[in-house]
């Protein structure tokens, strides 16, 4: 027993002797068992970088970088966050609308098949790996979803006809989603969505 004491008593010094007593004060740096990303490879604002010429830690934005909005308010990049007009939602007085938006600008055969073309390249980039190229509803998700206990139902787009379907509904899917279907809202900028749109019903009109 006066071992098992003398054993403590040691373990309590050698713990007191490394540590210290809580508010003691030391010149060399503690030990840190787990330094919980305390230090970390980055500059701090306002501080001088010997990694840059001119020792200035703040850098300038890098030339072509897009800002989220001007001195008087106008997104240069529009999300239509708090927007509430067609081209924003998609609807019009409650219902949803068919047509492209004033806003796009599209007045001649340059202007839509640059906006067609737009379409494509976000199709491709957002839609295409899940309703297929095509947009019949056969891509890559449903070539190994599709099957199983539990299938992956992919929309085939070319059952959404104008009719049944409006421009603003197709506008509204792609930007809050629907089913297992993520919206896109926070990834594609309005424009870029009704680009998707134009797109789509040229898809339509090939598949007839």
């Amino acid at each position: 027993m006066k071992f098992f004491f003398l054993v403590y008593l040691a373990i309590i010094l050698l713990i007191v002797g490394i540590f210290g007593f809580r508010g003691d004060k030391f010149s060399q740096a503690p030990i840190e068992v787990f330094p919980d990303m305390d230090h970390q490879d980055k500059v701090l604002a306002q501080t001088k970088s010997l990694f840059f010429e001119d020792g200035m830690g703040s850098r300038q934005p890098i030339a072509g970088t897009v800002p989220n909005s001007g001195d008087d308010g106008v997104f240069t990049v529009d999300f239509s966050a708090g927007r509430h007009d067609y081209y924003s939602t998609g609807a019009l007085e409650g219902k949803f609308g068919n047509g492209m938006p004033k806003q796009l600008e599209i007045t001649d055969e340059p202007s839509a098949t640059a906006l067609i073309g737009r379409g494509k390249d976000m199709y491709g980039v957002h839609c295409g790996i899940c309703h297929g190229d095509s947009g019949n509803g056969k891509g890559v998700v449903a070539k190994y979803l599709g099957e199983g206990a539990t299938p992956v139902a992919v929309a085939n787009l070319h059952s959404f006809p104008t009719e049944t379907h409006p421009d603003g509904y197709i506008f509204e899917v792609i930007s809050n989603g629907k089913g297992l279907m993520g919206g896109y809202k926070h990834n594609l900028p309005v424009r870029d969505r009704w680009a998707i749109v134009a797109y789509l019903r040229t898809l339509q009109a090939s598949a007839q």
